[in-house]
């Protein structure tokens, strides 16, 4: 009987391999393989308790429901949009007043750029269920902490909303596009240092700090936008490229008891920015960061809210560049806890309100990558690192002492943490390269888990179906020495016996992750479709990238695509010796930087790579901006040879391999101008090569079948090719 039914089992292996789903690119990138999560959750501050935004597709309705932390029973739902017209297009973002008594409530969002919106503003009260609209195509509002009053900003100005009487005050009136911006961050600030709300109300909601920035002098961009009308409109906007005029910051303190605004003495700085503000806990004083142009000297000062005057509490140096981050938090006697690199890894400190040293809370030779707060009471702080090897990150606890470190998540993976509000409890999100995304109740006091909240188990059982094939994660180690985290995917009947083309994908920026220990991404899903047509696909993280240390992230100064460019040829070289490889067809894509990088590689790697891809790539550092360019390479005057020579527009005659070459004609960031002009240096050598423009798209080209279309694209370039 058993052989019976073992030939019968041969004899449908075929049919039963044969059945196995294929991946497509319109499932992809249509959200066939989307994973559940809690959207928007937020932890609140007044009760153990969190709020999520759900979403019920039958009634086409969204909900801001309740959840209590230590039972994670729902407690009710704040608001339901069947029951307000007003939200027929539902709920785009939320945020609590103080007590938690008002929701500011933001719907029909319009993006302007990378983080920034204009969005219609609702304002609910909780207990009478009342919901009005307070604000039409505002930005970023923000309840004073006394919760009687609504900071915003509309067409460049600021304005106050008071709650009680219905009234709006204009705090500025100079606000002018592309001159004066009062409030809000000019584009490279957005894109670089990645914040849009440039104002912050002191703790007890009398004053309101805001940085002005006037872009006079700033050179103009413009685009052409093609839309749907007989003629184009050009689009133009501020953007300071690499040695060029950057936005002149000032900062001002209004009082909102006296509407008077005076502006504050930061002292005798030229050419800076000011890539953060914060109130401390002292409604008195306001903390400030000021860098300077070269980003390598940081002072951090503490401004009286009274005088105006400022004093430099904290400075930081460094040979390379500095980050910029949101870790500053203030204890309620306004010490506080600053992370640096300054020993070599990011680690976090703590300090006395003056700004003196009291303790190295976190060492090793690790990365600190989350501050998730601080339980004064019981004087513990929990945060994120890459203690277990730098693809994972793990979330631990520790005391202010820098004592009794305990590791909180027990899975190998990506965890990150949501504290509630009494510290007892942690939301844990997880996912692996194995395992989908799942939330879970656990203890900060034991890291145990209580309770699973969300999982993916439906996603993991459609999976089965494909019978995709594991990323393996290695460590690559060049003829030079250099050893590179990196992952494999090869096809699920892998022979190794046979030779197999290789596509490599990177992305190589500074301080950047590719290869990392989490659930795949859309490109994940499109790199297991390309290893069931036949192909191995790699990536490798290349020196200049991130959570290996600082000297291992700032090798590449002054001199980027020398050092990461030299990594991906080398690391080819050595996939090519693999007995299961044919040298002969490697190939490598990467977008954005990647682009930057695939094109470099196909000219400097010319007889090490068949084909490459770049979508959307840096071609010449001297089109970029400014704030991200001169971080790492100074200013074009200072470093014209950094920029010329790594430069892939510089190498067009090297070109020999299969070149495929993409951007949208509406990419703010890295302007289609840099494939225009490698374009036309490809023309002038006399290169054959493809392209596509896509028209009216951003440095994300996605929208309608846009991404579908292109992934096919870049599909059959491959099978074409490689």
């Amino acid at each position: 009987m058993r052989v019976k039914q073992l030939l019968l089992l041969l004899l449908l292996l075929p049919f039963l391999v044969s059945g196995q789903q294929k991946i497509t690119v319109e499932q992809i990138y249509s959200g066939a393989f989307r994973t559940k999560a809690m959207d928007e959750l937020q932890s609140l501050k007044n009760t153990n308790q969190y709020t999520v935004l759900n979403a019920d597709n039958a009634s086409r309705s969204m909900q801001i429901e309740l959840y209590d932390f230590a039972t994670l029973k729902k407690v009710a739902s704040l608001i339901d949009t069947k029951n307000h017209v007003a939200l027929a297009d539902g709920i785009d973002s939320y945020t609590f007043s103080s007590d938690e008594k008002l929701i500011l409530i933001a719907n029909n969002s319009t993006p302007i750029f990378r983080h920034s919106f204009t969005a219609n503003y609702f304002l609910y009260d909780i207990a009478t269920k009342k919901l009005s609209q307070i604000l039409d195509q505002a930005q970023e509002p923000t309840f004073s902490p006394d919760g009687k009053n609504i900071a915003f900003a509309k067409e460049n100005n600021l304005f106050v909303f008071n709650i009680a009487s219905k009234t709006t005050k204009k705090i500025t009136t100079d606000g002018k596009k592309n001159a004066i911006i009062n409030g809000i961050t000019d584009w490279v600030y957005e894109e670089e240092f990645a914040f849009v709300r440039a104002f912050d109300w002191s703790a007890d909601g009398t004053k309101l700090a805001y940085i002005r920035f006037d872009e006079t002098q700033v050179p103009e961009f413009s685009m052409n936008v093609y839309g749907t009308e007989l003629y184009p409109v050009t689009d133009v906007f501020k953007y300071p490229k690499a040695g060029e005029k950057n936005a002149i910051v000032t900062l001002h303190l209004y009082d909102n008891t006296t509407d008077n605004t005076k502006t504050a003495a930061l002292g005798n700085y030229t050419d800076f920015y000011i890539p953060r503000i914060k109130w401390t806990n002292d409604p008195n004083f306001l903390s400030v960061q000021v860098i300077n142009r070269h980003q390598d000297n940081l002072d951090l000062l503490f401004v009286d809210g009274n005088t105006g005057i400022a004093k430099v509490v904290l400075n930081e140096k460094d040979k390379a560049y500095i980050d910029v981050t949101d870790n500053l938090t203030f204890l309620k006697d306004n010490s506080f806890i600053w992370t640096s690199e300054k020993d070599g890894f990011n680690h976090i400190y703590w300090y006395d309100k003056t700004g003196k040293l009291k303790n190295q809370i976190t060492k090793g030779l690790w990365e600190v990558t989350a501050f998730y707060g601080l339980n004064e009471k019981t004087k513990t702080l929990f945060y994120q690192s890459v203690e277990n090897g730098s693809i994972n990150r793990d979330v631990y606890r520790i005391g202010l002492d820098g004592k009794n470190k305990v590791r909180l998540s027990s899975e190998t993976g990506t965890n990150s943490a949501t504290l509630s509000p009494n510290f007892e409890y942690f939301i844990n999100s997880f996912s692996s390269a194995t395992m989908p995304p799942t939330y879970t109740l656990n203890e900060t006091k034991s890291g145990k888990v209580v309770q699973s909240i969300v999982d993916n188990e439906t996603l993991s059982q459609k999976l089965k179906n494909y019978d995709l094939p594991n990323k393996v994660f290695f460590v690559l180690k060049t003829e030079k020495g250099n050893q590179l985290n990196a992952w494999i995917i090869k096809p699920k009947d892998f022979d190794a016996n046979k030779k197999y083309p290789v596509f490599m994908y990177q992305y190589s920026g500074p301080g950047s992750q590719q290869v990392n220990n989490e659930w795949n991404s859309a490109d994940d899903y499109w790199f297991m479709m390309l290893s069931q047509q036949g192909y191995i696909v790699v990536c490798v993280d290349g020196r200049g990238t991130g959570f290996k240390g600082a000297d291992f992230k700032k090798c590449t100064q002054k001199e980027l695509g020398k050092l990461e460019v030299e990594d991906q040829i080398d690391a080819a070289k050595v996939l090519g010796n693999y007995n299961y490889v044919d040298k002969t067809r490697i190939g490598i894509f990467g977008w954005s930087y990647g682009g930057f990088m695939s094109s470099n590689c196909i000219l400097k790697g010319n007889d090490v790579f068949k084909m490459a891809i770049a979508v959307a790539p840096v071609t010449n550092w001297r089109y970029y901006d400014s704030v991200y360019t001169e971080r790492y390479m100074q200013t074009p005057q200072e470093n014209a040879s950094g920029y010329d020579e790594n430069s892939p527009i510089n190498h067009v005659d090297k070109l020999k391999g299969k070149y495929l070459l993409i951007h949208g004609s509406a990419d703010d960031n890295v302007h289609v101008q840099n494939s225009m002009k490698m374009i036309q240096a490809l023309v002038s050598a006399n290169k054959q090569f493809d392209w596509a423009i896509y028209p009216d798209k951003n440095h994300g080209i996605y929208g309608g079948m846009t991404r579908i279309q292109l992934y096919n694209k870049m599909t059959t370039f491959i099978q074409e090719n490689l």
